[in-house]
């Protein structure tokens, strides 16, 4: 009688853990999906305020990465409709070319921010920056290969 109700307690604990691992597997995402529904000047004063902590930055700094967020961010959403758009119309992946050309894009435009936060930023402030983005990247590339794993891949 014992083992049967130890059994039918540990049934009914099974799938509230289950829960559990998968909304903890969800938290690193949720500051990222948090933003997409901001809309782009809420997003841009947001990101500028987090790295006004990180970096304490002047006014002027604040209003020239500000703009640089908001033109970033108002991009972004462009893309993000063109692909939901694109989406729905076409189910197709896209081929190697435009694979190649979304590439390169994003790294131009890397380059670029890169290059506007350097002459925004002073030699400090820019190596934090700099450093907190490589830290950001690996931990996307970590992210990325655990799911392929997970995936068999």
């Amino acid at each position: 009688m014992k083992k049967i109700i130890l059994m039918a307690i540990a049934v009914m604990t099974l799938p509230a853990l289950a829960q559990e691992h998968k909304e903890h597997r969800q938290g690193p995402h949720k500051k990222e999906a948090m933003l997409k529904d901001f809309s782009p000047e809420e997003a841009a004063t947001l990101k500028t305020k987090q790295m006004t902590l990180h970096l304490d930055l002047t006014e002027a700094q604040q209003k020239k990465i500000k703009a640089l967020f908001l033109e970033e961010a108002q991009f972004m959403q462009e893309k993000r409709e063109a692909r939901k758009a694109a989406k729905k119309d076409n189910k197709e992946k896209p081929t190697k070319e435009e694979r190649y050309a979304m590439m390169n894009e994003r790294l131009d435009r890397e380059i670029a921010m890169k290059k506007q936060m350097k002459s925004i930023l002073n030699n400090n402030q820019f190596e934090k920056w700099e450093k907190a983005q490589t830290t950001k990247h690996k931990k996307k590339i970590q992210k990325r290969h655990k799911g392929d794993e997970k995936r068999g891949r």
